[in-house]
């Protein structure tokens, strides 16, 4: 498709929820793009053919979409292929092509929140096993992190991504999630356990040495109860917002020609659209 006009959206089941077209619109009023991005809510019936037969500029795909994406567009480039998922489409030349941008989003907002922080200083631990994990392992062992080791309440989905990424990967069991923080330099939890109206996240970082970080993708509310425990205890915390707003750039870019910026401003924008809502 070759709108003269861009005209992009998230699509997923449910989006109502999505900041992504207030973050797009902040940059495409700030930069005077000619442009659009809105919601595209696509009932489950009809996800593969919106995906095969893409009626918009591109996309941003959330959940429950992203593996179905990655089948229906016409190629992937090397990241989503390595995860299995896509998180944005564009066009070019008439094909539709799917990538994933979710482990540069996370890893661009650690080193712009943590600079001190580096991939060789020390063992890395992530709760969960979905697909942002993959992403964020992608990303981590990209940087050169040396081990990796997984904790999940489903030990079997761990050991898929232990197999899937290699000896640098291990998994863990759920049970054993503080036990493994014994030397790791950050911790980062993947799952939704502490977003809100979700059951709250249950561990002790004890273990973790002062000046470790902690990094946690639930973005609602901004500050978790495992960023409060972490904060108290002298360690660096990241919180979930910065990573939706990273992964917004390369698609941004892909989609409208201009690399926007992630500035105080807009992130504060979304903040207010948080506790509002």
């Amino acid at each position: 498709m070759s709108d003269e006009v861009p005209r992009i959206g998230v699509a997923g089941w449910p989006v109502l929820h999505s900041r992504s077209p207030m973050i797009h619109g902040f940059w495409l009023e700030k930069y005077g793009i000619a442009g659009s991005y809105g919601l595209l809510p696509i009932p489950p019936d009809d996800a593969r053919h919106f995906f095969a037969n893409l009626p918009v500029s591109g996309a941003n795909v959330t959940i429950p979409y992203k593996e179905t994406a990655f089948r229906c567009v016409d190629e992937t480039d090397e990241q989503a292929r390595r995860l299995g998922a896509v998180n944005t489409i564009y066009i070019r030349d008439g094909k539709t092509i799917g990538t994933n941008t979710d482990g540069y989003g996370f890893l661009a907002h650690l080193k712009a929140t943590a600079p001190e922080w580096r991939s060789a200083s020390g063992p890395v631990v992530l709760l969960g096993a979905g697909g942002a994990t993959r992403a964020i392992i992608g990303a981590l062992l990209d940087d050169g992190v040396s081990e990796i080791r997984i904790a999940n309440r489903t030990l079997r989905r761990a050991e898929e991504l232990e197999n899937a990424f290699g000896e640098r990967v291990s998994a863990h069991a759920w049970d054993q999630r503080a036990e493994i923080l014994k030397d790791a330099t950050l911790l980062v939890n993947t799952t939704s356990l502490g977003m809100k109206g979700n059951p709250p996240l249950d561990i002790s970082l004890a273990q973790m040495s002062k000046g470790s970080v902690v990094y946690d993708i639930v973005y609602n509310p901004l500050e978790t109860e495992l960023l409060r425990q972490a904060h108290s205890l002298g360690l660096v915390s990241v919180d979930g917002l910065g990573m939706l707003l990273h992964q917004a750039v390369p698609g941004f870019e892909l989609w409208f020609g201009h690399r926007p910026e992630v500035t105080e401003e807009l992130r504060d924008l979304v903040v207010a659209s948080l506790v509002e809502g």
